[in-house]
């Protein structure tokens, strides 16, 4: 195992994807309303749901819930779903990809960490081939060599567990609580980091201030990733 400098062991850092790496210009709810319709018939109240924090399984199963769907009713359509979905997530991103990018800062700090010897990994909502799309789409995919994901367990609270056995698989390290961030930009993403007891630091780069994230629990909370000294020194706190 590779020390970094300072000699303690080196870190793992997990982010979610949506409005703390990517601002994704809409193509996921676009593509999944889609999809719902081509399959089930329909989106439900789709304009009422907040996505933010939410797997894709549970939008899926609160929207069509909504309408009256049973839970039978919805597990037979959801293989078909996801296929829908990823086909229509490809050609959303078509459509729109001048408008994806990173969030603010991203690139370099992920250089930064790298730099240290720190392990990334992600802890996202997203499907799979949703996490792959829109990363892809900022040209940041290959820099996650694993994850846990929406279609691993539909419980986001779920998903560090995973997320962590897969970075020991990786590298062969088991990452402690000590060594080990969460980085999300919403309450979900803090109360999934605190329930396996994972520091988290929140961004105000999707909908909730730094303010709101911080009455939400988060062990820090920035306007951005920005500032790479900034944040590479709060992650160096654990």
């Amino acid at each position: 195992m590779t020390l970094p400098a300072d000699g303690r062991a080196p870190m793992l850092v997990l982010f979610d994807i949506d409005g703390t790496l990517v601002h994704s210009a809409g193509v996921g709810r676009a593509a999944i309303t889609n999809a719902m319709i081509d399959v089930y018939g329909t989106s439900g109240p789709i304009d009422e749901l907040p996505f933010d924090g939410m797997t894709d399984p549970q939008i899926v199963r609160t929207l069509l819930r909504a309408v009256g769907f049973s839970d039978d009713r919805i597990d037979a359509g959801l293989d078909r779903l996801w296929t829908a979905y990823a086909a229509g997530l490809e050609d959303e991103i078509a459509d729109r990809r001048a408008r994806m990018r990173p969030a603010p800062g991203v690139p370099a700090l992920l250089d930064a960490l790298e730099e240290t010897g720190a392990t990334l990994g992600l802890v996202t909502g997203n499907i799979a081939a949703g996490a792959e799309g829109k990363l892809s789409a900022v040209g940041l995919w290959n820099r996650f060599p694993f994850g846990a994901f929406g279609c691993d367990d539909a419980d986001r609270n779920a998903l560090p567990p995973i997320a962590l056995e897969r970075a020991f698989r990786h590298t062969g390290t088991r990452y402690s609580p000590g060594r080990t961030w969460v980085v999300g930009d919403t309450p979900h993403d803090i109360a999934c980091a605190r329930a396996s007891e994972l520091p988290v630091l929140a961004v105000a780069t999707g909908r909730f201030s730094v303010d709101h994230l911080r009455r939400a629990g988060a062990n820090e909370a920035l306007p951005s990733l920005g500032d790479t000294d900034r944040v590479m020194s709060v992650l160096a706190c654990a």
